[in-house]
């Protein structure tokens, strides 16, 4: 069901004064060709009626000679704004940037960021949005499961379907994404919920089985029938399975580049609010598929580039793997066990979806 400009709107002032906006401060919405029109008109009212000063930069789309699909993050690192420093001066020169467009990934962002300005990612629909307005108690959470991360040498991960990977930690740092920007420099992604970090380089081993109801990004479909991942020194070094194995590999290659094979983040969902089952309502091309990376108690992980943690590590091709049911344990301790997530909170939540509640 769709939402209206008022409830949009609100949800928009609650996230920028989350983020800690204040009248007079410069707001540059960035949009392009695949902006929704209502998130840009809600997000311009929120922020004027809260005396910001907004303006707006529309820049064109580029990749698509490349990219095999619309999705923003089919493609990485170049961005309508690599050559273009123009551009790059305004959104410099700004104190929030709320991202309409997806930069992620991109040295462009980087350079912005260290100015102090602030970025928020917002291109799910509207009615995601709304659903899943961020909240202290959001941040709280990931802040607490990322200290857990920063504490540990390696993280296990295992499931029933035959999952059994390590991976060591701690070269890079654990990130917090839970919606809205309160610190300057920092980024963040309305909707999100989740924690991660990225294994040292060369530092996993073991194996990945993607079970039925899995999820594969940015193809935004479901596994349905099992595919093995064999990673060595820290790369994946064989995808085998069925059908949807050899569309995974054929995806891949199209990149031509072995880095695409790299362990990229780890983690786990922490978004109640947030739906496993929403890839079954939406067309493909409206949404990046957040609730998937989201929701409660996945393990998260990808393959591709580690530059956003300050890594070396640059490719176009990204991949983003939800996976249901796995054990995560760091240093021996679980914080994630078959799906359900350790602390008071996902025990809680655990035992309502148990009573059907």
């Amino acid at each position: 069901m769709s939402v209206s400009d008022i409830d949009l709107i609100q949800a928009w002032k609650q996230v920028l004064t989350l983020s800690r906006l204040e009248a007079g401060q410069t707001v540059t919405v960035l949009t392009g060709a695949d902006t929704h029109p209502q998130t840009l008109r809600c997000a311009l009212a929120a922020a004027s009626d809260l005396g910001a000063r907004v303006n707006r930069l529309d820049l064109p789309p580029v990749n698509a000679e490349k990219s095999l699909s619309r999705d923003s993050l089919a493609y990485l690192g170049t961005t309508p704004l690599t050559g273009n420093p123009a551009a790059i001066a305004a959104l410099k020169a700004s104190d929030l940037v709320l991202d309409l467009m997806t930069l992620l990934f991109s040295p462009e962002q980087h350079d912005i960021l260290q100015t102090g300005t602030k970025i928020l990612l917002a291109v799910e629909p509207p009615e995601v949005l709304c659903r899943l307005v961020p909240t202290e108690a959001d941040r709280a959470r990931v802040q607490a499961a990322a200290r857990l991360i920063e504490a540990a040498g390696e993280m296990h991960i295992t499931s029933e379907a035959g999952t059994d990977l390590r991976c060591r930690i701690g070269t890079f740092p654990a990130i917090c994404e839970y919606g809205f920007v309160d610190q300057p420099g920092r980024w963040d992604h309305w909707p999100s919920g989740f924690v991660l970090t990225w294994p040292d380089e060369g530092k996993s081993e073991g194996r990945v089985v993607l079970d039925r109801g899995d999820v594969l990004l940015p193809m935004k479909d479901y596994v349905t029938d099992p595919i093995t991942l064999t990673i060595e020194k820290g790369y994946v070094v064989r995808i085998e399975g069925g059908l949807q194995a050899d569309i995974l590999k054929e995806y891949m290659a199209s990149y031509r580049d072995p880095e695409a094979y790299a362990v990229s983040h780890i983690g786990w969902g922490l978004q109640p609010r947030a739906h496993w089952s929403m890839l079954a309502h939406y067309n493909k091309e409206t949404h990046i598929g957040m609730d998937a990376r989201a929701f409660e108690g996945n393990f998260l992980w990808s393959m591709g580039p580690n530059n956003e943690a300050g890594g070396a590590r640059t490719t176009a091709c990204h991949i983003d793997i939800p996976m249901r049911h796995c054990t995560v344990t760091l240093d021996g301790q679980p914080t994630v066990v078959r799906g359900v997530v350790q602390d008071e909170a996902g025990r809680a939540h655990a035992a309502l979806r148990k009573d059907g509640l």
